[in-house]
């Protein structure tokens, strides 16, 4: 998260020092399930296409999965839609890849931006701040131990779960524990391989157990050479030389075959959310800020929005053409899609799926289950379709009457406050997307003259950076059925309009939390 934030203030014109205390990657596979959304982040970041060259399974190979009953030998199974049903509505396609392939490749353009300031192998120790700004104290563990003090307008900590600026800020944390230790192992197989033949290749595969009322089991696939990752729940006292885990997989594929670890290690089953993100000059992102069970991967996509919802606003207080409530917007925008991710999308999709799971036994009541297994089919689809985060209740945006911001809601094409835009060509070819990024963009489609011209004066005089964009509304643009749209540097509708604004300068000034 920290190197994507540093990437975005860079091209923003904000110059930032990150201090990650490991040096290197680490070859753990986390965070492979990447979002549309998250493509469009590298798009503008510059290395899009970088980082789809570093993914480890063919392109062939999709984000859906298999989900069995009772283990991955049943006859009762079918195959997941991924993220790819939703793909019209984005610029990009989702993909897939451990998080040092991706990462790799932001450190990497991360050290060719001169605003963008590394140093690696560098921990923080303890975090101030006044109203002038903060002061960070450092040390260089993988170095000599020198420790030095840096100063700056703001602070973000993308420091994990243990956050020391979240804890040095004051900042609580709460959420729902399970009570629950969950085991990850990175293995290889060649005969695991063989067995899930029987399966279209997918990219995970999961067994369904009554007994852990809901709980996921899934095996995972990391590149060509049969390596797998696997999670599961396990007893609290488990240890790596206590618990026969070679059985456990056996157990859940329904088959004992051959398998190399090279990992194994243990997590707690908890959702985290903290109370706020933000208290002064210090803001705190990504798991930091929340955590999760990484199912369906929203981990990793939601710190990367944190990032990007995070760094225009930065950017533009630093600037000066922004108000303190852009700043504020971000705990406001945030916070909710995330606690609606964990308390909506996990924590009761796993009492969901427990109640199913136990309603209907197949070798007792097989039409029973058979209409169970149905429910099953179709909850997993909403699942990856219900997952549109939008800011609907947010102060920048003119969201509708009682709009809230969550992590739910409807894909559509039509252009809505608060929500992302979805992808239409220009008459050139070119795609909308291509025209944004930068500042905020009025898409004017047939629209009438002195309404582009009075966004254009009110952004001189407000000195918001701005550009009109005019075209036709037609050949696929009619399905966005407003004529105005104004859109926010970070890609989403900031304000919606058929004519011309009833007041530009007022729109404006909302939009970048002047009011």
């Amino acid at each position: 998260m920290g190197v994507g934030l540093a990437i975005d203030l860079a091209q923003r014109g904000v110059s930032s020092i990150l201090i990650e205390r490991r040096p290197g990657m680490h070859n753990i596979p986390r965070g492979q399930n990447l979002t549309q959304r998250t493509l469009e982040h590298f798009h503008y970041w510059g290395c899009v296409d970088e980082v789809r060259a570093t993914r480890l399974m063919p392109t062939t190979v999709n984000s859906n999965g298999i989900i069995a009953f009772g283990s991955l030998t049943s006859e009762h199974w079918f195959q997941t839609k991924g993220r790819e049903i939703v793909g019209d509505y984005y610029f990009q396609k989702n993909d897939r890849m451990p998080q040092y392939c991706f990462e790799t490749v932001l450190r990497e353009r991360m050290s060719k931006l001169p605003l963008a300031q590394a140093r690696f192998g560098w921990i923080a120790r303890s975090v101030e701040q006044d109203e002038t700004g903060v002061r960070v104290t450092v040390q260089n563990e993988a170095g000599d131990g020198a420790i030095e003090i840096l100063e700056a307008d703001y602070i973000v900590g993308c420091d994990g779960g243990h956050s020391l600026v979240r804890e040095a800020s004051g900042i609580k944390r709460d959420g729902t524990d399970f009570d629950q230790v969950m085991m990850l192992a990175v293995f290889r197989s060649p005969e695991l391989d063989r067995i899930l033949d029987r399966y279209p290749v997918c990219s995970t595969y999961r067994a369904v157990d009554p007994a852990l009322n809901g709980y996921w089991q899934f095996f995972g696939r990391v590149d060509t050479n049969s390596t797998f990752f696997f999670h599961a729940p396990v007893p609290a006292d488990t240890t790596r030389d206590n618990f026969d885990f070679e059985g456990l997989l056996h157990k859940i594929v329904g088959e004992s075959f051959p398998c190399d670890f090279s990992y194994v290690g243990f997590w707690d089953l908890r959702i985290a959310v903290a109370e706020e993100y933000r208290k002064g000059r210090i803001f705190i992102a990504g798991d930091a800020a929340h955590s999760h069970p990484p199912y369906g991967g929203f981990g990793v996509n939601n710190g990367l929005e944190d990032a990007a919802n995070l760094a225009w606003k930065l950017a533009a207080r630093i600037h000066g053409w922004a108000g303190e409530a852009l700043l504020d917007s971000y705990d406001l925008e945030r916070r909710p899609v995330f606690k609606d991710v964990g308390e909506n999308l996990i924590a009761s999709r796993i009492k969901w799926e427990g109640e199913l799971a136990n309603r209907h036994d197949p070798a007792t009541n097989p039409e029973g289950f058979a209409q169970v297994w149905e429910e099953f089919v179709a909850g997993t689809t909403s699942f990856v379709s219900n997952f549109e985060p939008n800011y609907e209740g947010s102060p920048i945006v003119d969201g509708p009457p009682g709009g809230v911001c969550k992590a739910r809601g409807q894909y559509m094409f039509k252009a809505r406050a608060g929500h992302h835009l979805a992808p239409r060509k220009l008459t050139d070819g070119r795609n909308i997307f291509e025209e944004l990024g930068k500042g905020f963009v009025l898409l004017a489609l047939d629209a009438p003259a002195e309404a582009i011209g009075a966004f254009e004066a009110a952004a001189r005089d407000l000195k918001i950076p701005f550009k009109a964009v005019a075209d036709t509304f037609a050949q696929g643009r009619e399905d966005y059925e407003f004529r105005l749209i104004l859109i926010r540097p970070d890609q989403y509708v900031a304000w919606t309009g058929d004519g011309a604004a009833p007041d530009a300068a007022a729109v404006l000034r909302k939009a970048a939390g002047r009011d």
